[in-house]
């Protein structure tokens, strides 16, 4: 007698199969989209230079009464290569030759332009992110990648501690310990006091998102009969697109990057209160010689599904059956 046919018997695509698919889709929903929240937490919005002409409350009013604040703005920040202001540099001194100019052309030197000494200001019609959190524009824009390469790269880890884990502890285990560490570091990274420290929670949030979804195709997959696995994986892609769709949805609509990481982590925190009906996967109890285990799980599986006269057919000896067989299928 093969795993299969055993769970033919307690029913492979019932009312217990439906639940937990629906609580694992919910899961695959929120947790896909974390790998997307740099596209919009990190968004580097319209900046320049901080000059004090312009930006310091405690100058007079009696230029900015005369010059509008485009002359002003001329005056204090150089031209790029695209005769728009430059973002990254300023003058040393405000050029004030270059109100009379018509032209674009000045002989302005690069002794005249500095950087960004005094810090930046940002479009305030655009949303707060991590670049303007922390600055991370001219020289440190590379940065920027950064937060996002430390996700995939716990994501990368994920992947590789996953399989072992899974195998040892079980895909139930993993699977609640991912959504608890995914919901901590996540919520904990929207209050990071530096970018350093929010690069770390963002790393340990890629490797819990690997065992979220991991785990979650297992324990839907392995309880499932194999002509239904094809559609419980297709509808996991799909929960995860729909997550993504939403991110956008809800990045449009909040533009402050600490709430937009709350929005995205907190929920996690009551999935975790469902997952103590989840089953193990009955297949991996059986593999790991824990038949008394199996044998309950079994047995539940058969009793929600409405299957209360297979649980009588459950016994350790079809478990024992079941393992000889999955060993000597291995073997050949």
């Amino acid at each position: 007698m093969a795993f299969q046919d055993l769970l033919d018997q307690v029913g492979s695509l019932g009312r217990f199969q439906i639940l937990q698919m629906i609580f694992i889709l919910i899961s695959n929903f929120m947790a896909s989209p974390h790998s997307l929240l740099e596209n919009f937490t990190a968004a580097i919005p319209s900046h320049r230079c901080w000059v004090p002409i312009l930006d310091n409350d405690t100058v007079s009013d009696n230029e900015s009464g005369i010059l509008s604040k485009e002359d002003l703005l001329r005056v204090s920040i150089p031209l790029d290569s695209n005769l728009r202001p430059d973002k990254c540099h300023r003058f040393v001194q405000p050029q004030w030759h270059l109100l009379h100019l018509n032209g674009t052309v000045s002989n302005v030197t690069e002794t005249d332009i500095e950087p960004c000494v005094d810090g930046w200001v940002y479009d305030q019609s655009t949303s707060l992110t991590i670049v303007t959190e922390w600055n991370l524009v001219c020289d440190s824009q590379s940065l920027d990648s950064m937060a996002k390469f430390s996700f995939l790269s716990g994501t990368l880890v994920g992947n590789i501690l996953c399989g072992h884990l899974t195998d040892r502890f079980g895909r139930r285990l993993v699977f609640i310990y991912a959504l608890l560490q995914m919901a901590v570091s996540e919520s904990c990274a929207a209050f990071a006091p530096t970018f350093l420290i929010y690069c770390i929670l963002r790393f340990l949030a890629g490797i819990s998102t690997s065992g979220v979804t991991t785990n979650g195709t297992l324990l839907m997959i392995e309880w499932t009969k194999p002509e239904f696995q094809a559609m419980t994986t297709t509808l996991l892609v799909c929960a995860a697109g729909i997550g993504q769709m939403t991110l956008a949805g809800l990045a449009f609509t909040v533009q402050n990057w600490h709430h937009l990481q709350l929005m995205m982590s907190l929920p996690i925190f009551f999935l975790l209160v469902p997952t103590r009906w989840m089953s193990e996967s009955a297949r991996w109890l059986i593999a790991t010689n824990k038949l008394q285990r199996s044998l309950k799980e079994l047995r539940r599986v058969a009793h929600i599904n409405g299957r209360q006269s297979s649980g009588d057919i459950l016994t350790i000896e079809v478990s024992i059956m079941v393992a000889c067989y999955d060993t000597k299928k291995t073997r050949v």
